[in-house]
């Protein structure tokens, strides 16, 4: 889509003359465009900005070009941020049983894989039509491509000095997401605007993104690059750690995968992760039971235990926590303390990542606009009346898996009905 024709029955621009609206959304997202077509579906007139040329991109290519648009079971759990519980009340006004009804009623089919996640049986274009079909019936005015230049508060509202012309609109909502993703043209938009506005800004960082290690501590295992297994993965502790158990990916740099993206999102520069490599296994009781007139080799051993591609890397790496030259010892004269030793290094491999592959690589972006200063029924700035923050722009971020369009889907409709 270029640019997208103001809707039937909207008043157009005349020369000179701001043109008037009960509410400008800016970001034509998936938050943007729901809060949008909520708001003019209950007779507001509404303004959605955007300042790419192609409608929502980032729903585009999201679940492989099929869109996991939501979970069947979300919830505040599902989410992190300073405070997890501020999405609650948008969560359970907006369940996802309510968004599977929008796309039941659009005829778009769909299909559930694995842990809730569901996806268009087709393609994520059929979301993005059905999301405009929606701002059109709510005869919502489109301004796109178009750049947002300046802000102003007024008496009544606030003024938009935009490409387009100048806007005058009673409400405002940020609904331009985070920085995940530059190549599509994410900004830190949404940041600027809230610390114009003074609020307070909890700090953006990459989340939903894979892992980077130190490329000598790494260099063990970047032979191992495309090879994907399942794994426990933790960091952080009790109340602010992560826990998955999902499958993970070697890269040439480090880790992904889902249980790597699950984790990033919990993960703090200078600690480590922990991986438990064989879950649901018990190495050190399979090991100790092989060893009884055993004659093949350690690493053999393991082999027939773990994916043999893995053993061969592993057994060289750990060298300095095993005896000398382990690997092609015979198993059955292998002291049963190293092989307790080996078993322990595999179910709890803790290792420091570097930092991240950056917001290029990002599904998401962590932090946003502190949840402290927003009201949780209305997304309205509690300081800056009239001022709405919705989606990806505040400080609440999903797990992967469709919980981070159902906060949009959520908070858009939490943020349309109050406008």
């Amino acid at each position: 889509m270029t640019d997208a024709p103001d809707s039937p029955g909207r008043p157009r621009r005349q020369a000179g003359a701001a043109a008037a609206f009960d509410v400008a959304v800016i970001g034509a997202g998936a938050a943007g465009m729901m809060c949008a077509a909520v708001a003019g579906q209950r007779g507001r007139r509404v303004v959605l900005i955007d300042h790419a040329r192609r409608l929502a991109e980032k729903i585009r290519i999201s679940g492989g070009g099929r869109c996991n648009f939501t979970n069947r079971e979300v919830g505040p759990a599902n989410f992190v941020s300073a405070n997890p519980q501020f999405s609650r009340s948008a969560l359970s006004g907006y369940s996802p049983q309510d968004f599977i009804g929008l796309v039941r009623r659009h005829g778009i089919a769909w299909h559930e894989k694995h842990r809730g996640q569901l996806f268009c049986d087709d393609s994520s274009e059929q979301i993005i039509e059905m999301l405009r079909q929606e701002c059109n019936a709510g005869q919502v005015a489109w301004r796109m491509p178009c750049e947002v230049r300046g802000i102003l508060q007024e008496p009544e509202g606030y003024a938009l000095d935009t490409s387009a012309g100048a806007i005058r609109a009673t409400r405002l909502v940020i609904a331009t997401g985070g920085m995940a993703i530059p190549q599509l043209g994410a900004t830190d938009f949404g940041l600027k605007i809230a610390r114009q506005f003074g609020l307070k800004v909890i700090e953006p960082r990459p989340a939903l993104v894979p892992l980077t290690f130190d490329a000598a501590q790494w260099a063990p295992f970047a032979g191992l690059s495309g090879m994907a297994m399942e794994a426990r993965v933790r960091t952080g502790g009790k109340k602010s750690g992560g826990d998955f158990l999902e499958d993970l990916l070697f890269t040439h740099r480090g880790l992904s995968g889902p249980g790597i993206l699950q984790i990033s999102s919990y993960w703090q520069p200078g600690e480590p992760i922990t991986l438990d490599l064989a879950p649901g296994q018990s190495l050190e009781a399979d090991l100790l039971a092989a060893k009884q007139g055993g004659r093949q080799q350690v690493a053999t051993a393991l082999g027939a235990l773990w994916p043999r591609r893995l053993a061969d890397a592993w057994l060289p790496a750990m060298a300095g926590q095993l005896p000398p030259d382990f690997g092609a010892t015979r198993l059955a004269d292998a002291p049963d303390r190293a092989l307790r030793a080996l078993a322990a290094g595999i179910h709890g491999w803790a290792i420091t990542p570097n930092g991240t592959a950056g917001y290029k690589k990002a599904e998401v972006m962590r932090g946003g606009v502190d949840t402290a200063g927003l009201n949780q029924k209305s997304m309205e700035a509690r300081a800056v009346p009239g001022l709405h923050f919705i989606g990806e722009t505040v400080d609440v971020t999903g797990w992967l898996g469709g919980y981070n369009f159902q906060w949009a889907w959520a908070s858009g409709v939490a943020c349309g009905k109050a406008v």
